[in-house]
């Protein structure tokens, strides 16, 4: 509600917004938490998502949690169950872009390079001219797509076809256009850098703070 309301820019600015007493803060809310249970709480991260139909998943107990956007008119049963189907593709398949053409140029790049120096020096390769290995490594980076891109991906729960194919099938069903517009997959302990501050000193402070 907090986030929806304020749309903090950052989890900084999140602490400082106000709760929804209207008296107190974000960061006071979560003080007078930590002192009711006595464990360590942290914001590190959020995500504020408009427009669209927003489909929600939770996989593993909390483990993992997705959140799929698709841009479409439809109000129909099947958008939603496409929703939480492609969310649970995110959830397994944890792809690192929504499609091939927002890979980022300097990634492919790099990855096309360490491909060819590698291709050089297979000895398979020996005899072959460098514009047909350059041609099976840019082969293989459409592959690699197939890995890392969600619409590229095949579809888990289909028989051949992929993400983007699948949601193309149900748009037809539903009689409306449908698209991916946006996802947001958080994994329990992702990120997490190695805390070198005490944190006993820490959870002190809150104490008497």
């Amino acid at each position: 509600m907090v986030i929806a309301k304020e749309n903090p820019a950052d989890v900084e600015a999140l602490q400082a917004a106000k709760w929804v007493d209207g008296a107190t803060t974000v960061a006071d809310a979560k003080n007078e938490l930590f002192l009711a249970i006595r464990e360590n709480i942290q914001i590190r991260r959020f995500q504020r998502v408009e427009g669209g139909v927003s489909v929600p998943y939770v996989h593993m107990g909390g483990k993992i949690g997705v959140l799929v956007t698709l841009d479409t008119e439809s109000t129909a049963p099947a958008v939603t169950e496409l929703g939480k189907d492609v969310a649970m593709q995110i959830a397994a398949m944890n792809p690192q872009y929504l499609d091939k053409t927002l890979v980022d140029a300097a990634f492919i790049e790099h990855e096309k390079e360490v491909r060819l120096a590698a291709a050089k020096q297979d000895p398979k390769n020996a005899k072959k001219p460098e514009n047909i290995i350059e041609k099976i490594v840019m082969g293989g980076i459409e592959k690699y797509y197939k890995e890392i891109c969600l619409l590229q991906q095949a579809y888990v729960k289909g028989e051949g076809e992929d993400v983007a194919a699948h949601v193309a099938a149900v748009a037809k069903e539903v009689g409306a256009p449908i698209s991916v517009k946006s996802y947001v997959r958080f994994e329990k302990g992702e990120g997490i850098e190695k805390r070198e501050d005490d944190l006993a000193a820490e959870v002190a402070k809150m104490v008497n703070g």
